[in-house]
């Protein structure tokens, strides 16, 4: 599903203008700075819950060693934080069937 779709799918459900559905969709999911809900409260190193759905979370990867593929030659990976997603009880059962 496309945001397009989406926006189209949510306007139908809740009686709004597509236009309007899509200013929804990009005010929760954007990923520009300062913008979108969920990034914002990532980027300040909060989760955010939706009960049933599931948890975005950000998560800490220590520096660790790895290996070039085509040398075979020893790198050093750097630490990162990365963005996570914990799959809710009420999603992972409705997937599940």
């Amino acid at each position: 599903m496309t945001k397009t779709e989406m926006a189209k799918k949510l306007a139908d459900k809740c009686d709004l203008t597509q236009a309007k559905a899509s200013e929804v969709i990009d005010a929760i999911f954007a990923t520009d700075p300062g913008k979108g809900i969920i990034a914002v409260e990532l980027d300040a190193g909060r989760k955010v819950s939706i009960t049933g759905f599931g948890t975005f979370e950000t998560r800490r990867r220590k520096a660790r060693e790895g290996r070039n593929p085509a040398t075979g030659e020893t790198i050093q990976i750097a630490a990162t934080t990365v963005a996570a997603f914990k799959v809710g009880k009420g999603l992972k059962d409705r997937v599940a069937v």
